[in-house]
C-alpha cells in the first residue's frame, strides 16, 4: 500500500477498489492487490492527446464509431485494472455487455515520474492479454517507441512514421507532427 497524509483507508480487495475514490490527488491502477499510485496526465499531454484525437478523427475506425479514449479503466484479468493513456474501443466493445473489452490499441505517455520497469511490466501484460499495437511516447526524449509484441518495437525520431498498423492502417504520424 501506498501511504499518504491525506488518505486514511485503502482498498483490500478489487470489489471495493472499484467502489472506492482516492481523495488524495492521484489516481491507481489495481495490480493483483497491489494498489500502483500514478499521478494523471499533465498539461503539457494535452497538446500530444489534442494531435492523436484530431488523427483519429480522420480514420476509419472513427466513421465506424470507434473511440480513442483517455484512462479508461481496462480489467485485463480479474486481478489485473490498467489505464492506459489512451486506448482504443469499437462500436462493437462500447455495445457490448459481455466481458470487459480489451483494447487492440494503446498509447502510453511517459512522464518523468514514470519508472521504465513498471512500464515495461505493462507493456507484457498487455500483450499476454490481447493488445497487439502500444506507443509508449517519450516527449522529454522527442521519441515514440512502437511495439507490435514485447520482443518487436520500433524506434520513431524525428520524421519517422509511427503507425498503429495492423490495428490501424490509416492512423500514422511522424514523431515532430506529434510531438511539435
Amino acid at each position: 500500500m501506498i501511504p499518504t497524509a491525506q488518505t486514511t483507508s485503502f482498498p483490500t480487495t478489487l470489489e471495493e477498489f472499484e467502489r472506492w475514490e482516492s481523495n488524495d490527488g492521484y489516481k491507481y491502477e489495481w495490480n493483483d492487490g497491489e494498489l500502483i499510485r500514478f499521478t494523471g496526465m499533465k498539461r503539457k499531454h494535452l497538446k500530444i492527446i489534442q494531435a492523436l484525437n484530431l488523427l483519429f478523427d480522420t480514420t476509419k475506425a472513427k466513421k465506424q464509431k470507434a473511440l480513442l479514449i483517455c484512462e479508461q479503466d481496462v480489467m485485463l484479468t480479474g486481478i489485473q485494472m490498467r489505464r492506459p493513456d489512451m486506448a482504443l474501443f469499437t462500436d462493437e466493445q462500447i455495445k457490448s455487455e459481455e466481458d470487459e473489452p480489451i483494447p487492440a490499441f494503446c498509447i502510453e505517455i511517459i512522464s518523468s515520474n514514470d519508472q521504465i520497469n513498471d512500464v515495461k511490466k505493462k507493456l507484457k501484460e498487455y500483450f499476454k492479454h490481447g493488445v497487439r499495437v502500444v506507443w509508449v511516447i517519450l516527449p522529454e526524449e522527442d521519441m515514440v517507441e512502437v511495439y507490435t509484441s514485447v520482443k518487436n518495437v520500433k524506434i520513431c525520431l524525428e520524421d519517422d512514421i509511427c503507425s498503429a498498423e495492423p490495428v490501424l492502417d490509416d492512423f500514422k504520424i511522424s514523431v515532430n507532427e506529434l510531438l511539435k
